[in-house]
């Protein structure tokens, strides 16, 4: 009989992980990220990771297990999940990273391993070409990919660069090919919050982080000089504050920008959720009891 696994999932800062925690404390679950940015290190606080109180009250599993410079991809991520769900009895995923949501429970093309030289390589001509036009030779091998790719994504259109480069097929023919799901029978919880609520929570919840720390977290981070093209960069509020302690901006002019690039990124994450994700159950936390919802 198929395992069941629980997937708590929503835009950020709509409650995912205080409800995947209650549910794994009423049914002796453990709680598995799903979430990109939270499988790094260095900023437990700025990708609110958490916090050692909530880990002692159920166990956790892939949350800050990499490094900053590590890349993460969606295939790799799905193999780390389905590991952490053979292993427990009562799996509960916890997220907001739908791509990894999707490749776990859809499928994922098994794309050949790249040799790490070619993404090097690959990454030197980022920087040699501009975005620009690195964007353009990747347009003429992968056009389909390109038009799905923002145009400062470095990462992204590195990988579709690597991938043709490696196997003389294009990552989006790749993606057009998934293999089989994971074991097991998926139940998908989306929290789909009114858009004022969650504007509000994003805010209170910025201002939370600076009273919790966050400015040593990252400061930390920033005097260790890292590379910038290391993806647990990406994290919301890094980059701003990064500016903030390079003197570009003022606390509150960096608090601000990264609010609003928080809220633009919760829009997106919705956006997808109603375009590529079926959920069994959809709740709003602003006005519902979720529990008793979920559980009716």
């Amino acid at each position: 009989m198929a395992k069941h696994v629980l997937v708590v999932t929503g835009p950020t800062a709509s409650g995912k992980s205080a409800l995947a925690l209650a549910l794994a404390e009423k049914h002796g679950g453990v709680v598995i990220n799903a979430d990109a940015m939270q499988t790094y290190d260095a900023l437990p606080i700025l990708t609110a990771q958490p916090t050692a109180a909530e880990r002692a009250r159920v166990p956790h599993a892939l949350y800050g297990v990499l490094p900053l410079s590590e890349t993460l991809s969606a295939a790799r991520w799905r193999d780390l999940a389905i590991t952490e769900i053979a292993k427990n009895r009562v799996p509960i995923l916890c997220g907001g990273s739908g791509l990894y949501l999707r490749t776990l429970m859809q499928g994922i093309s098994a794309i050949p391993a790249v040799p790490a030289e070619l993404r090097d390589q690959a990454n030197a001509e980022w920087q040699a070409m501009g975005a620009e036009a690195f964007r353009a030779r990747l347009a003429a091998r992968d056009p389909a990919i390109v038009a799905r790719l923002k145009p400062a994504d470095r990462q992204r259109h590195v990988r579709a660069w690597e991938v043709v480069q490696a196997t003389g097929r294009p990552l989006s023919d790749w993606q057009e090919r998934p293999g089989p799901p994971a074991p097991g029978q998926f139940r998908t919880i989306l929290l789909a919050p009114d858009r004022a609520w969650l504007r509000a929570r994003i805010e209170i919840r910025f201002d939370a982080m600076l009273e919790q720390g966050v400015l040593e977290e990252v400061r930390a981070v920033f005097d260790r000089q890292p590379d910038p093209r290391s993806p647990g960069l990406k994290a919301h509020g890094a980059p701003e504050l990064f500016r903030f302690f390079r003197g570009e901006l003022s606390l509150q002019q960096a608090r601000q920008i990264a609010i609003d690039h928080t809220r633009q990124y919760a829009k997106r994450q919705m956006t997808w959720f109603r375009h590529q994700l079926t959920p069994d159950v959809v709740v709003d936390p602003a006005t519902e009891k979720l529990l008793d919802k979920i559980e009716a």
